[in-house]
Order: structure tokens, then C-alpha cells, then sequence
């Protein structure tokens, strides 16, 4: 069974993130893609995010021995390969793992306005996934 008091944790930091994130929203696009500060804390943010949610699905995979986590996107996949996750969420959440290893791997290909359209339409995302991780508490 998965530890309740490290899924807790994790969901409070994923909690503090998004409360960060979405004072980001305010911005208009041209404020957000001209101003360093801006875009540069969403940039780090969303990172952030979505390596908690990676963390949390690691350990919920490892802990119910779901199978070998070889990559990032091998935990959405088992995760709905055994009905944790609805194919939509994996299809989701594995955009997100591709979208950090830009923020990470490829920070100087990073397109602010796609950026900026994350912050506007799709952090309820995030939301979705808390809800699937919270059922382990």
C-alpha cells in the first residue's frame, strides 16, 4: 500500500505550486513572454509540478508493484494499464512528462506562448491527477 504520509506531503507541495502558478495567469500574453520573472517562474514551476506528480506515480507503482519503471512515461501507462488512469489522463499526462524534458533538457527551444498557454487552460490537469493520487490516502 502506498505511503499515505509521502503522498500527503507531495500533494501539499503540488498544492503550493499551482497556488504559484495561477497567480501567473494574470498576466497578459505580452507580459508574460516579455518579462523573465514571469515566464521564467512558470517555466520552473510547471517543472515542478509535474516531477511531483511523476514522484507520486513512481511510488504508487513501485509500492503496488505495478511493474518496471524504465522511463517517465512508463508510469502513466502502467498506471492505466491496471485502471488507476483513464486512457485520456495517460494520453495527458505523457504530454506533460514531454513538455518537462523541454523545460529541462531543451530550455532554450522553449516557446513562452505555448508556456503561457498551459497556465491558462491546462493546469486543471493537474487537478485531475491529484484527484487519482488522493484515492491512495
Amino acid at each position: 500500500m502506498p505511503k499515505t504520509d509521502l503522498i500527503q506531503k507531495r500533494l501539499q507541495k503540488l498544492n503550493d505550486y499551482l497556488a504559484i502558478l495561477r497567480k501567473l495567469r494574470r498576466y497578459t500574453r505580452e507580459e508574460f513572454i516579455t518579462d523573465p520573472e514571469h515566464y521564467g517562474s512558470a517555466e520552473r514551476f510547471l517543472q515542478l509540478a509535474i516531477e511531483v506528480c511523476n514522484d507520486l506515480g513512481n511510488h504508487i507503482v513501485a509500492d503496488l508493484e505495478l511493474g518496471v519503471v524504465d522511463t517517465y512515461a512508463d508510469v502513466p501507462t502502467l498506471l492505466a494499464k491496471h485502471g488507476y488512469i483513464d486512457e485520456s489522463l495517460r494520453q495527458v499526462w505523457t504530454r506533460m512528462i514531454g513538455f518537462r524534458n523541454i523545460l529541462v533538457h531543451d530550455y532554450l527551444l522553449v516557446d513562452r506562448t505555448i508556456v503561457h498557454s498551459v497556465l491558462k487552460q491546462d493546469l486543471d490537469d493537474f487537478e485531475r491527477l491529484k484527484r487519482v493520487f488522493a484515492q491512495f490516502l
